[in-house]
């Protein structure tokens, strides 16, 4: 009810704005819209455009909150740099024709209605006196303008109090698209506070296991010496990075539609940990985090948007002697990602929609069955050792399953009330999701016919999760303040290089090629903020950053909770991600609290200031 009122209020701000607009041009001799025919069509024309343009931006924000149950906010004009690829992605995905033809057709009946209550007004017999309508104009401007401020208070209503209604689905329930588009145009801007970064430093080596010593140097390089028990056959490296591998739908937390039956027996076969999370949300944020090891936390763009932050160092690099791979079934060019791979990563073969013999069947390319089958027959001709990293894309809409394959991939039917409950909104998204797990079974067992798989350590990570329901597999937490959207399964494997274990260490994305090079019998040098998750001096520190550039909120997750905070308002959110009881409030809380505060704060500066200053040497 809360959430109800609260809508209420922000549309009565929309409203109010627009009336008022209205009101005082209206008011103007000039542009008075009954001072002749000519007036009364230019005014009906205007209005009649204006409603056309909010009915469109309220499609646009439906269409927003079913992909990624968000309303809309500024992030989505970085797809306007990617303009052919998003409208590929949204007329294959979307009734366009349909949604334009319904928003014409109210428009059209809108007008009507306008051009009848303009013959009303224009035949009226009386005119009302000019007191009469100084007092209307002074009754109907200061209702509007209470309505506008929004609360009879010092300060005007704000878009960060749908944050205060305690969960997002009430938060997204309340807004408007006007009002979170608006306000998240504020966040345009990104720069590091080196004063705060300074005195968060300590608690940043403390965390990436340096000598803290109350140094405020800002070099987090370090030179890594190998592990005991590293492997020493100089094994090849496949990273896959998995397009919407949300872990609540999949079969590895005992979802019961059981959508991921071959990757999940293949996570008992290696070291597997289940409490993964992007630091944010979104794939161009994902690969950036991955490959730099840095948390993309620029708003409302991406770090691979901005070009000053394209030249990168990576770990990648660190593997000497190894030939460097990177497959996509699509384009690269989508968010500059091309850029940041080509200009960062040395001798790098880059595989994109023209380089396979396979069709195309959608804005994303060829199929991802295809593009592991055509990967593992490059690879399967290497002669030295390769870091090769495969980047899938179908499990994304318009959610395409490819005509080859429907016999062999056989498609379920589910109850929609069933879907809904585990975590799906639609059997297109379920058995595409299947359909993803089916195209790694068909990749290990082509993988697994040559020379070079026994001695491949193969690393699966999502590209970030997908913001739903997950109370059915997972406590509120994941669901309420949408970590869910960056919860995804992190699996190494190499058969008869590593052991099979699950682990519940709370790690990030950025973690994953710190781990892959401590793996290997060389050192290495990291300069960015990912961890070696089995080096025994930090793997008992499980934490994991979590950024939102669309609400402009950062976190940490750590221990048995996650602690959030709104940068503009400082306000903080303090839950259990174990189960659903809300913390006690005792001193041992609160002290957990206050640390996680301060990690989060640090791995925020860093980051902010790492984007800029972690250039190739």
């Amino acid at each position: 009810m809360k959430a109800m009122v609260l809508g209420l209020r922000y549309d009565l701000r929309t409203i109010s704005i627009i009336l008022v607009t209205i009101l005082i041009f209206g008011s103007i001799p000039v542009l008075n819209p009954f001072r002749s025919k000519l007036h009364r069509k230019v005014w009906l024309n205007l209005l009649g455009l204006l409603a056309f343009l909010i009915l469109f931006f309220y499609a646009i924000d439906f269409a927003h909150f079913s992909y990624l149950n968000q309303r809309l906010n500024a992030s989505v004009l970085n797809y306007l740099e990617d303009t052919s690829i998003s409208l590929g992605m949204v007329w294959e995905s979307y009734p366009v024709i349909r949604l334009i033809l319904v928003i014409l057709l109210v428009t059209f009946g809108f007008v009507l209605i306008l051009r009848f209550s303009f013959r009303r007004v224009a035949r009226a017999e009386s005119r009302p006196s000019k007191r009469t309508r100084i007092i209307s104009f002074i009754a109907v401007f200061l209702v509007c303008g209470i309505c506008i401020f929004g609360r009879f208070n010092q300060y005007p209503l704000r878009w960060s109090d749908a944050f205060a209604l305690g969960s997002d689905y009430k938060a997204n329930l309340a807004l408007n698209p006007f009002e979170s588009f608006l306000n998240s145009l504020k966040f345009r801007k990104s720069t590091y506070d080196l004063v705060k970064l300074r005195e968060l430093n300590p608690v940043l080596k403390g965390f990436l296991g340096l000598n803290e010593s109350g140094s405020h140097d800002l070099d987090f390089s370090r030179t890594i010496q190998p592990r005991p028990g590293a492997i020493k056959t100089r094994p090849n490296i496949i990273l896959v990075i998995c397009e919407s591998f949300s872990g609540y739908k999949s079969s590895m937390w005992g979802n019961p539609l059981n959508t991921t039956p071959f990757f999940d027996s293949l996570s008992k076969q290696g070291l597997f940990f289940d409490h993964c999370f992007t630091p944010t949300y979104g794939t161009a944020r994902g690969v950036w985090a991955t490959v730099t090891g840095i948390p993309d936390v620029e708003m409302p763009t991406t770090a691979s948007r901005n070009p000053l932050a394209v030249n990168q160092r990576t770990i990648i690099n660190e593997f000497k002697n190894y030939s460097k791979f990177y497959f996509l079934g699509g384009s690269s060019s989508w968010a500059n990602i091309r850029g940041v791979l080509t200009n960062n990563i040395e001798g790098l073969n880059m595989y994109e929609e023209n380089s396979y013999r396979s069709p195309r069947i959608d804005v994303w390319g060829i199929s991802d069955k295809n593009l592991f089958l055509e990967a593992n027959e490059v690879l399967a001709k290497q002669d030295s050792p390769f870091f090769a990293i495969i980047q899938t894309s179908d499990n994304h809409r318009p959610y395409t399953i490819p005509e080859e394959d429907q016999a062999a991939f056989k498609k379920v039917d589910v109850p929609l009330d069933t879907l809904k409950k585990y975590g799906f909104e639609t059997l297109a998204e379920l058995n595409a999701f299947r359909y993803t797990d089916f195209c790694f079974e068909q990749f290990f067992k082509a993988a697994s016919k040559e020379k070079y798989f026994e001695n491949t350590v193969f690393a699966f990570i999502g590209d970030h999760g997908i913001p739903g329901s997950a109370s059915a597999i997972l406590p509120n937490a994941w669901t309420e303040q949408r970590l869910a959207a960056e919860h995804v399964p992190l699996l190494f494997y190499g058969s008869g290089l590593l052991p099979a274990r699950r682990i519940n260490t709370i790690c990030s994305q950025i973690d994953i090629l710190p781990t892959i090079a401590g793996m290997m019998d060389a050192p290495y040098v990291n300069s960015a903020l990912g961890r070696d998750l089995l080096d025994s001096a930090t793997r008992d520190r499980g934490a994991a950053f979590i950024f939102d550039p669309d609400y402009a909120q950062t976190g940490v997750i750590a221990g048995e909770h996650f602690l959030r905070t709104q940068l503009k308002t400082g306000q903080l959110e303090f839950v259990s991600i174990r189960n659903n009881d809300k913390p006690a409030k005792t001193a041992e809380n609160e002290k957990i609290e206050k640390e996680m505060k301060l990690l989060s704060d640090a791995i925020y500066e860093a980051s902010k200031y790492l984007i800029l200053n972690n250039k190739k040497k």
